[in-house]
This record gives C-alpha cells, structure tokens and sequence, in this order.
C-alpha cells in the first residue's frame, strides 16, 4: 500500500467514524469532519499533510517510487 492509498483511505474512515459518532452521540463530532476536509484541501495546496508524514514513518512508500519514468 502507498501513502496516497492509506491518506484516502484513513480520511474515508475519519469521515464515516465521525458521521457515525454525531449520529449516534452529538452532533459536535461533525467537528472532526469538518477537520478532515480542510485537512485535505490544505493539502491539495501545499502537498503536505501531517498523516503522510506518520505514513512515511510507518513504512509505506510513495506512489511514484519504484515506477519507471
């Protein structure tokens, strides 16, 4: 799995555990929602998120590594 496959993928799961928590618990958990998206647009800017260093640091590889030119 790559960073870019693990960022989607744990963004998708922040999203539907947080819709999840204000459905069931309170509405403030829309909050962490809110979070994630302007996480993610933040990022379409700058290239640069908090989670894809933790990724890095976990193991996984960049999408274009590996792959010739």
């Amino acid at each position: 799995m790559t960073v870019e496959r693990a960022l989607r993928m744990l963004a998708g799961i922040m999203v539907l555990l947080s819709l999840g928590l204000a459905y069931y618990f309170s509405p403030y958990w829309l909050w962490l929602t809110a979070f994630v998206g302007l996480n993610l647009l933040q990022s379409a800017f700058t290239n640069w998120c908090p989670a894809m260093a933790i990724l890095r640091a976990l193991g996984l590889k960049d999408a274009s590594c590996g792959k010739a030119a």
